[in-house]
């Protein structure tokens, strides 16, 4: 299968290097230190017991032209760098080519084919304007949700922290040619990728945990596992995750695990820090609207009250305010 990679970071670069290995064409959409690197060295991956796998001749092209169409093009980028994109994403285009959104939070095409008074509706929070929609036509679009924890070491280098789990799904629930065609070019490059027949529900399972831990971490700079050991801040993933699973179940969204069962699941994962704890510390751009923005507002259009998730998005959003203003990033430093 002839596949880009759309964003050759932490998860980007897992997915694009064991699929190079497993030997389907890959190309990655990269810039700068990483483009080099890659093209240089390869990808190599550090897995979970320290042992490596090195996907040297795998390929990383600037301009998305140069990599021409594409059987599947994996979007691995945060969610408000999509937009960013859009200009150069249909050169990958082809008549059959799937779109494959592999990112955090609550996706823009959230509302299409969900039956109810919702479905057409658009997520501003996530699109404003429905740039995003208008150029990425709805029956290319393949969902997913990733599992894994990973990080960009240096350029071309990854470090699997845990995890090997990529869900994906066709909006419609369907299980079409294409879809299963998808789920077993990763399972050959090692992945688990069941086909859900419900990815919104799956997707809500991790968003679920995501919008309370990622932005009480950036403002508390805490581990996963110190959020759910501290009363005070369990309480408010508690209180947080109750008000948005009102929103999910008038939603038709079916919860297959209780809420403590994926407060454990956090919490074993262990002293990790999340990605938007990342970001501040490396003063990037925070993925806010698709992890708590999108449920504010999905709590209006429900009308569901969300007053701990909208005083924790308040505070998150001027945090990531500040940061960009100043063009700075804040991390503890030991005394």
């Amino acid at each position: 299968m002839k596949i880009a990679v759309v964003g050759a970071g932490a998860i980007g670069g897992y997915l694009g290097a064991r699929l190079a290995l497993a030997g389907e064409d890959v190309t990655f959409i990269a810039r700068n230190q990483n483009l080099a690197a890659i093209n240089a060295r390869g990808f190599r991956l550090i897995l979970e017991d320290g042992s490596e796998q090195h996907a040297a001749t795998a390929r990383a092209v600037q301009h998305m032209a140069d990599a021409g169409a594409q059987d599947a093009v994996l979007l691995t980028l945060k969610a408000h760098q999509v937009r960013d994109v859009l200009p150069d994403l249909r050169s990958l285009f082809g008549p059959k080519t799937m779109v494959v959104t592999m990112i955090n939070g609550l996706p823009w095409w959230y509302f299409h084919r969900l039956a109810g008074p919702f479905e057409g509706r658009r997520l501003d929070s996530v699109d404003p304007g429905g740039t995003i929609a208008a150029h990425i036509e709805p029956e290319r679009i393949i969902g997913s949700v990733v599992y894994p924890a990973t990080e960009l070491v240096e350029p071309g280098v990854v470090r699997v922290i845990e995890g090997n789990r990529f869900t994906l799904g066709e909006l419609d629930g369907s299980r079409s040619e294409r879809i299963e065609a998808l789920s077993q070019t990763f399972m050959r490059a090692g992945f688990k990728s069941p086909v859900a027949r419900d990815i919104r529900s799956e997707i809500w399972i991790k968003l679920w945990g995501n919008l309370s831990f990622n932005p009480i971490s950036a403002l508390s700079h805490a581990t996963l596992q110190d959020i759910c050991r501290f009363p005070l801040t369990r309480t408010l993933v508690e209180r947080m995750m109750t008000e948005a699973q009102s929103i999910a179940e008038k939603l038709g969204v079916v919860f297959k695990v209780s809420m403590a069962q994926r407060i454990a699941g956090a919490e074993a994962i262990g002293a990790h820090k999340t990605s938007m704890l990342q970001d501040v510390e490396h003063g990037r751009a925070l993925e806010l609207e698709a992890l708590v923005g999108a449920v504010v507002e999905l709590g209006r259009i429900t009308d569901t009250p969300t007053p701990h998730i909208d005083a924790i998005y308040a505070v998150t959003r001027l945090l990531g305010q500040t940061l960009a203003a100043q063009q700075g990033r804040l991390a503890i430093q030991p005394v």
